[in-house]
């Protein structure tokens, strides 16, 4: 994958190559112009998302732009844009597409109610996601992924797939419950509020990485809490460990006097929240996926509160409340969204509202001639659903035009016959329902012009049309070409290990037991002790009582860097000395040393994996360079770069 934002790869328009002129085209591929208008925004849409400043280096940019440009030439040179199913899926997603340009970015009341709904509001929803680093810009391969993924949760069920692919670590299937506005990223949360009650949305991206989401429920929120929490997991490698037993230790040294924050840092199974002291990002209720995490967190009334253990499917858990926020009125907040709201460009119109902007801007007209001609021919049969339009029906006149479009009498009349049932067995007075009609059909034809021509009106629009056409066009040919390659290839797999091994390898590792206490003084005697041969076991027996817990034990390899360690652990064998670590002291009984050693292609086979398809990319778009002839235009080049550096 390299550093290159597939969104950024299109022409607005399409020219023929006598229209281009010369000072425009940045260079060619087997003579076709690829414009330095293109490279200009591709490298300013992503220059935010950089945090290296090798990675703004034009001249590297302009490389991976290159080596773009020849996937897109290959994969036409090869006709997969010709093939049935990419066409299928294009136009469907174009469809989908088109739903969420068809809009203004203007702040309005509207929006700003829009936005207030979404926080009083939740959704429940379930997603998958493939992560990827949020400056990586080769996307073809997880955006489609997701396509297939959905196709698949289309027809066998969310669950299915669900159990099928996630790992925990490149792919997560999380069922997220209930959340409201502004609880995620934008994209994410327009995506699942837009999507109805048992549907799919298409692919998305975010700042993780790519989304679909299934959406199953909605509800009022419950507002949103803000917690620490201590877990200590149902499966445990210390079998010494009884998770329930755990729990009631650590909420025993609460009880004492210890600071929850240190015992989450040194004994909660939660990782990625202990090193912030058991602190989780803000939630709405049902954003956890645990219905009992939910009522124990707000369940608590004041800040600093914390509840007795309580065990959910993960495990065992305490729960410290941070702050808790209820639903507020809407003028309370009115100010503060009106802020929210211009600072991530929310924006939807009303379709009437839209239609009205458009119709001026598209010099719509009507015949209302035409019209009083359908109030005339309709009649009662109408209401039975058995009306005919009769025999001398003058289909040929023109009832509206849109710029250079007529729509003639026939396709209204066709409108008036597809909603002819919605009338059955109803009364209306007919002047009325043409009318009535007339205007939805109206705002059809507006709204269905101003789609089919978005691509030519809407920069923003064909931006990121560009992208999916070209995505899907290249997940074939990378699949081919690259991924199954190397998933097929065992030996040379194999033989690429060998040649790699230096980049697979275990840090140094300790087998042992961890022993933990907030009393240097028992620590030390607790050293004293296990250096006189005395067991784990029974100096846990000693130092602990019934009412008092004293020290806390922890068996595990652990691997250098292990926030558990304390950072200037001296690997070796036996006793350790005293350390400080986590507001706490800690003894470490070594019972051996794993040195840093080579990993077998069975323990890095991910990893591995993933290198040999980038090894065997990497030879691919070399054979690439050499198929399709590259013209560069320096002088143009030249320019480029100067106004990218004055900007």
């Amino acid at each position: 994958m390299k550093l290159l934002v597939t969104t950024a790869f299109l022409c607005l328009s399409l020219m023929s190559q006598a229209q281009v002129k010369d000072k425009d085209v940045l260079f060619t591929v087997d003579g076709e112009p690829v414009m330095a208008t293109e490279f200009i925004r591709v490298y300013n849409k992503n220059l935010d998302l950089v945090k290296d400043e090798t990675q703004k280096d034009i001249d590297a940019y302009l490389d991976l732009f290159v080596n773009y440009q020849l996937k897109v030439k290959e994969a036409r040179r090869l006709d997969l844009d010709k093939d049935p199913n990419y066409l299928r899926e294009f136009n469907n997603y174009k469809k989908q597409l088109t739903r969420n340009f068809m809009s203004d970015n203007k702040v309005t009341d509207a929006l700003v109610r829009e936005a207030y709904d979404r926080t009083t509001n939740d959704v429940k929803a379930s997603h998958i996601l493939v992560r990827i680093d949020e400056t990586e810009t080769d996307t073809t391969a997880v955006y489609n992924q997701l396509l297939k993924l959905r196709e698949r949760i289309l027809n066998e069920g969310y669950a299915t797939v669900q159990k099928d692919v996630h790992d925990g670590k490149t792919i997560f299937a999380e069922d997220l419950g209930y959340f409201g506005g502004f609880k995620m990223v934008y994209p994410f949360e327009t995506v699942a509020f837009n999507t109805e009650i048992g549907e799919v949305s298409m692919p998305f991206r975010t700042r993780f990485g790519y989304h679909i989401v299934k959406v199953f429920d909605k509800r009022k929120s419950l507002g949103e809490a803000t917690v620490a929490h201590i877990m200590v997991a149902n499966t445990q490698k210390d079998t010494t460990v009884v998770p329930e037993k755990r729990i009631y230790q650590i909420y025993k040294k609460i009880e004492q006097g210890e600071k929850f924050e240190s015992l989450a840092k040194q004994f909660s199974d939660d990782k990625s929240s202990s090193k912030k002291g058991g602190a989780l990002a803000p939630f709405t209720g049902g954003q956890l996926s645990s219905k009992e995490f939910e009522d124990v967190a707000f369940s608590l009334e004041n800040e600093g509160d914390i509840s007795k253990p309580f065990k959910t499917d993960y495990g065992w858990h305490i729960v410290k409340l941070i702050r808790k926020t209820g639903i507020q009125p809407f003028e309370d907040v009115k100010v503060q969204l009106q802020n929210r709201v211009k600072r991530d460009s929310r924006s939807k119109l009303i379709n009437s509202a839209l239609v009205k902007k458009l119709a001026a801007k598209y010099k719509v007209e009507k015949d209302n001639d035409q019209l009083a001609y359908f109030e005339g021919i309709l009649n009662d049969s109408y209401f039975k659903q058995a009306w005919k339009a009769p025999e001398d029906f003058n289909g040929d006149p023109t009832i509206m035009t849109i710029r250079d479009l007529k729509i003639s009498n026939k396709e209204f009349l066709g409108y008036l016959m597809k909603n002819q049932r919605k009338y059955y067995n109803r009364r209306a007075n007919i002047k009325t329902l043409v009318q009535t009609e007339f205007s939805a059909f109206y705002e059809t034809q507006v709204l269905k012009y101003h789609e089919d021509n978005l691509e030519y009106e809407n920069e923003d629009f064909a931006f990121v049309l560009k992208e999916y056409r070209d995505g899907l066009l290249l997940f074939d040919l990378m699949e081919k070409e690259v991924w199954n390659r190397a998933s097929k290839d065992t030996l040379g797999l194999k033989e690429f290990f060998e040649n790699n091994r230096s980049k697979y390898v275990w840090k140094d590792r300790v087998d042992g037991i961890i022993l933990s206490s907030a009393s240097e003084k028992t620590m030390k005697k607790i050293k004293r002790e296990l250096e006189n041969g005395t067991s784990v076991e029974d100096v846990m027996s000693q130092m602990n009582t019934k009412d008092d817990l004293n020290v806390i034990s922890t068996a595990d390899i652990f691997e250098s860097g292990n926030q558990a360690l304390p950072e200037d652990f001296d690997f070796k064998a036996g006793i350790s000395k005293v350390y400080k670590h986590n507001d706490a002291f800690h003894v470490i009984k070594v019972n051996g040393i794993l040195p840093a050693q080579p990993k077998t292609l069975d323990e890095a086979r991910g990893k591995a994996v993933s290198d040999y398809q980038g090894f065997i990319e990497d030879n691919w778009v070399q054979g690439l360079n050499q198929r399709f002839k590259i013209k560069h235009n320096n002088a143009v080049l030249k320019r480029v770069k100067k106004q990218i550096l004055n900007n």
